[in-house]
């Protein structure tokens, strides 16, 4: 486990001497968000106001990364369509490598329509993200050299099952570690088979229903029954388990050791993107040597900057706008 010495430096994850550079693969696809102007009536037609952004777990986690001033590299597949086009002009903008993206002819691009009401919280989502099934092992295996000198590799739950566990045995192979982000329940449990054969994440970064689905019962939002799921975890070999709590924050767990984090209050526009935002600012901060209960308050901070703004990925997103919303 990387721990802090007595400088706060995190020393598996403070600046060497070639630069830090991760590799994101997952999800990219376009964010089309409707949000209500009022309380939502349901069985009707709600008065509101449509918006179309660039989004994906994966995809956002590396524009943040990008963002923060992180090299990456985005490891995805579109399709040959406009949204497509747009999608990887709006990364390269961003300063995502987009070069092992696949363009694909039988796949439309990606997408993801979700309903928010007026207060910016989530009503209900749809995801079509039938293009990511061109990303098989071999596909994926074909790509291997993006990893040569990575730092660190972030999975998402939108891979398959097949490609996902052959991400985990690649980066075992190289030593780089992996932080996975599921997503959601159903998708959250394609790591188990990974785990099972012995290439856990290094990090996982649940919420409660995930974190439960990965335990194999409910955990209730109570510190010792989070603290007993994250600890069957480590057991199984996962370094680093940082559980989302909503309003009530975070808690970031390692073994015999765990850290309480609030939220940063923020007056929400939009609640998509934030825990992609906090993933990769967490990240960001531990390459630039910050220990990783410092480098989780960062993640909080991103967070708060993103569900203040209208996208998916605040465009004010930078390291100075982090570290100055911590105060």
């Amino acid at each position: 486990m990387g721990t802090a010495d007595a400088t706060g430096i995190n020393p598996l994850t403070a600046p060497a001497s070639a630069p830090a550079r991760v590799v994101v693969v997952g999800g990219a696809n376009v964010d089309l968000k409707a949000h209500t102007l009022a309380p939502v009536i349901l069985g009707t037609s709600n008065p509101g106001l449509t918006t179309q952004t660039a989004g994906g777990v994966a995809r956002n986690i590396a524009e943040n990364l990008a963002r923060l001033g992180v090299a990456v590299s985005l490891v995805s597949a579109v399709g040959r369509d406009s949204l497509g086009d747009a999608l990887l002009d709006d990364s390269k903008l961003a300063g995502v490598d987009v070069r092992f993206v696949m363009r694909v002819n039988e796949h439309l691009t990606g997408t993801y329509m979700a309903t928010l009401d007026h207060e910016g919280e989530l009503l209900v989502a749809v995801s079509d993200m039938t293009v990511l099934s061109v990303l098989t092992p071999t596909t994926l295996h074909d790509r291997r050299a993006v990893l040569r000198g990575a730092t660190w590799v972030v999975a998402d739950g939108n891979l398959t099952e097949p490609t996902l566990n052959h991400l985990m045995k690649l980066a075992a192979e190289v030593g780089i570690p992996v932080a996975f982000e599921p997503v959601s329940v159903p998708k959250a449990l394609q790591i188990r088979s990974s785990v099972a054969a012995g290439f856990p994440p290094h990090t996982i970064t649940p919420n409660l229903l995930e974190l439960g689905a990965l335990v194999g019962r409910d955990v209730p939002d109570r510190l010792a029954d989070i603290r007993a799921a994250a600890e069957e975890l480590h057991a199984q070999g996962i370094d680093t388990v940082w559980v989302r709590r909503g309003q009530l924050g975070s808690l970031l767990s390692m073994p015999g050791t765990y850290t309480e984090l609030p939220t940063i209050p923020a007056k929400v526009a939009d609640v998509t993107g934030a825990g992609d935002a906090m993933l990769a600012a967490y990240l960001a901060a531990l390459l630039a040597g910050v220990a990783p209960v410092g480098a989780a308050r960062q993640g909080h901070a991103a967070a708060a900057l993103t569900v203040e703004s209208t996208h998916t990925v605040s465009p004010t997103m930078t390291r100075e706008a982090v570290v100055e919303r911590l105060g």
